[in-house]
């Protein structure tokens, strides 16, 4: 997807729009899916998460807008080494920032780095993510994603039928 034609293209960063372009490609367009707690989605945006914007017609410059203000930003996402960043910012967007955030805070114990796991990305986890071995930290952070996806298909067994696709999702 090209997202250089997005009206406010300039506006954000080359990490940023990678990232976005993963969460795009991994959310993709329309579902209303029954078993999805979310209700009607479009491009990741939920009517249970945004009960303000009208799903229907959101545009994708105004779900990129959304990603850009409300998740990469707020969640200081742009903190991180770029490909720690995409990876924690598409799960983010599927699990939660909190959890997903959690997760990578694991997964960087597991690489040896100790910190906190308090699901905020501060100045440690920010540093620790900087000086840990990319091939070490990607690897441990795939699995602390595949966890975290089986506790919970595990714990609600109407999951269950997401499992394949979340965990397609952690090992990508």
């Amino acid at each position: 997807m090209d997202l250089s034609t997005t009206s406010a293209c300039n506006a954000y960063s080359a990490e940023f729009l990678n990232a976005v372009r993963r969460v795009l490609a991994d959310e993709g367009g329309d579902s209303s899916n029954p078993a999805d707690a979310g209700g009607l989605t479009r491009f990741g945006i939920s009517t249970r998460a945004y009960p303000g914007v009208d799903i229907a017609t959101l545009t994708r410059d105004a779900a990129v807008k959304i990603y850009w203000d409300e998740w990469w930003v707020r969640f200081g996402f742009a903190q991180l080494p770029a490909a720690v960043a995409a990876k924690t910012f598409d799960l983010a967007v599927n699990m939660g920032a909190g959890s997903a955030i959690e997760c990578l805070q694991r997964a960087l114990r597991a690489s040896g780095m100790p910190v906190t796991e308090d699901g905020a990305i501060g100045p440690a986890t920010a540093s620790a993510a900087a000086r840990a071995e990319p091939a070490v930290l990607m690897a441990a952070m795939r699995s602390e994603f595949a966890a975290h996806y089986r506790l919970v298909a595990a714990k609600q067994n109407r999951d269950q039928a997401f499992l394949k696709g979340w965990l397609n999702r952690a090992y990508a």
